[in-house]
């Protein structure tokens, strides 16, 4: 048997993007099977609805293109996706490049331009401290 791999969400084509949509990556299923993907989503696991307006990591902040700091939900998210991911004995994850809770190596700066910095969403930095390998669908991308 293939060891569990945690998956975003909308990677597994499930409705949970910010704007209601999904990122179906089925290369990334094909690959390892859908039985062996944890399907997880942080922001809606926090309690934020689908779809809702977006966010950005501000310093140590994560707050909604409208201002609202919205930090307790997505560390609330992060905290309950780490749980279900150690209890299915995840040893990697593959989630959604960018994300404020995905990300993994560079993330939206926070102003909402497009423009990307070095760094890694709450959920990912949560999972690496944890000594559980994230990497993203851009490194499946052929």
């Amino acid at each position: 048997m293939k060891k569990k791999v945690a998956i975003s969400a909308c990677l597994m084509g499930q409705h949970c993007r910010y704007d209601g949509r999904h990122n179906l990556q089925q290369q990334i299923i094909d690959r390892y099977g859908a039985e062996n993907l944890l399907p997880l989503c942080p922001e809606v696991l926090g309690g934020l609805p689908t779809p809702r307006v977006p966010a950005e990591m501000q310093g140590n902040k994560i707050c909604t293109q409208s201002g609202t700091d919205v930090t307790a939900a997505f560390m609330a998210g992060a905290d309950e996706a780490l749980k279900q991911a150690e209890a299915a004995g995840v040893q990697a994850a593959i989630l959604k490049a960018k994300s404020p809770s995905c990300g993994c190596g560079l993330i939206y700066d926070g102003s909402f331009s497009g423009r990307l910095v070095p760094g890694d969403g709450i959920f990912t930095q949560k999972l690496k401290a944890k000594g559980i390998k994230v990497t993203t669908e851009l490194d499946y991308i052929i």
